[in-house]
């Protein structure tokens, strides 16, 4: 294990187990999104981001602008991944898996997650995908990120997390976390998700249910970041299958 991959970052894993998982399942249901205020703290917060020079701590580098995913980059961390990662990814799967598995009732969808990360993460090596997704996004002035969607492979666990690792205001302007939602027959609707410093959101992935007045039915949705006006705006992404 390299000295990054270990990394004395205080586990999170005891905060997770406390958060109030109703009012967050009812946020995602009339909101699409739900925001876990202070998830990270600010210590936490500046090691990740002094990780982000340190190219053994993770398996690629993506510059969007050379694939139209924007402007700014990214990179995906290597297994074993930094420890307040795993800690959150372990922690925070139980809780998400049995909203997507309602979801998924929801939307006629016949696909249930187990209850364990471990065994999902089986489940997508068992489909060829095996590289770790969790990730840190930089952003410099004028930078931003596209709309989109992060799948990756067949396998697709429905929920995400980001988490602002920078301070608005302070680290940077502009730069809002951004989402649309496209219901059926209807025009897209915009949200501009307030982030403060160390709050995560939890998101869809692709889509999401909604009660119609007659069944429900299924809502795309896509997300993004505005233009950076000025200042680095760093982010952790938490993603929970593993890429092709």
């Amino acid at each position: 294990m390299s000295d990054v991959a270990s990394a004395d970052i205080a586990p999170q894993s005891a905060q997770t187990a406390q958060l109030d998982w109703c009012h967050i399942a009812n946020e995602l249901q009339s909101e699409g999104f739900a925001i876990i205020p202070s998830m990270l703290d600010s210590t936490a917060c500046r090691q990740l981001i002094d990780l982000y020079p340190k190219d053994d701590a993770f398996r690629s580098r993506v510059v969007m602008a050379r694939h139209g995913f924007g402007r700014g980059e990214y990179k995906y961390f290597a297994y074993p991944l930094p420890q307040v990662v795993q800690d959150l990814r372990t922690a925070l799967y139980p809780s998400l898996c049995k909203i997507a598995n309602r979801w998924n009732d929801a939307m006629r969808i016949d696909i249930h997650y187990p209850a364990d990360l471990q065994v999902f993460l089986d489940r997508c090596h068992a489909a060829g995908q095996t590289r770790p997704t969790p990730l840190l996004l930089k952003y410099e002035a004028d930078d931003f990120n596209c709309l989109h969607q992060d799948l990756y492979g067949e396998t697709v666990f429905p929920l995400q997390i980001a988490i602002l690792l920078s301070e608005p205001g302070r680290d940077f302007k502009g730069g809002e976390f951004v989402m649309t939602e496209q219901r059926p027959r209807m025009q897209s609707r915009a949200m501009v998700v307030p982030l403060q410093h160390g709050d995560g959101v939890i998101f869809p992935v692709r889509q999401r249910p909604v009660q119609g007045v007659k069944r429900t039915y299924r809502v795309n949705l896509r997300h993004g970041v505005s233009r950076v006006l000025s200042g680095n705006r760093h982010t952790l992404g938490i993603i929970f299958h593993d890429a092709q």
